[in-house]
């Protein structure tokens, strides 16, 4: 049977742990947002944004320089596999993900707003 002091103590520490765990919600959801924001204010991004890629020139770019390590039918190979890549990942952050780099051994790559915006209209389609 609980006395009443251990029964205080233990509504306060569940009290304590729901407080913290939805600060730390709270600051992984604005943490995202910013990151989002960031991304989105991109001139460049904003620029590949606003263009109506071709997924089959796209196809051609990946073919040139990401089938070596995404494989031909972008299964994976060196790299993650890209199938559903834009089911979990927004338009920015698939272009971040691009020009960025940040992932290695993934290699920064710049093409022209309207070859990344071929390249993403590709990776759409995947």
């Amino acid at each position: 049977m609980k006395t009443p002091a251990l029964h205080f103590n233990v509504d306060r520490l569940i009290r304590q742990l729901s407080i913290c765990t939805m600060v730390g919600l709270l600051i992984i959801g604005l943490s995202m947002f910013t990151i989002h924001q960031l991304q989105t204010s991109d001139p460049y991004i904003q620029e590949v944004l606003a263009l109506e890629g071709d997924p089959k020139q796209g196809y051609a770019i990946f073919q040139m320089n990401c089938s070596g390590c995404h494989g031909d039918g972008s299964n994976g190979l060196v790299g993650p596999s890209l199938q559903d890549v834009s089911a979990h990942k927004s338009r920015a952050s698939l272009i971040h993900q691009v020009i960025k780099g940040d992932t290695p051994p993934m290699p920064q790559f710049q093409p022209s707003p309207q070859i990344m915006s071929d390249l993403l209209a590709y990776l759409e389609t995947l």
